[in-house]
């Protein structure tokens, strides 16, 4: 049991929440920023109108992107599995 091979598991496993966060995140974000940008053109000073289209966005990325998500996650925890006796071993 080398304390390397937890910090390879922890470094793998959070650049795994990095990347799954960042892919529903992501496209919030642009949409937040273009409705701000709108919203400051305009003078509108409306909050359902920055709510609800990043509230949308998300959704809808969830919904494209669950079935990666899931065999993202999957994969993950198989190798994790997998790997069980050469880290008690």
């Amino acid at each position: 049991m080398n304390p390397e091979v937890f910090v390879d598991i922890l470094r793998d496993a959070l650049f795994l929440v990095i990347l799954l966060v960042s892919a529903i995140i992501l496209p919030s974000l642009f949409v937040g920023l273009a409705v701000a940008i709108f919203q400051a053109a305009t003078s509108i000073n409306e909050q359902t109108l920055s709510f609800l289209p990043r509230l949308i966005v998300t959704l809808l990325a969830l919904s494209f992107g669950g079935h990666w998500l899931t065999r993202v996650i999957m994969e993950f925890t198989q190798e994790l599995i997998l790997s069980i006796p050469t880290v008690v071993g």
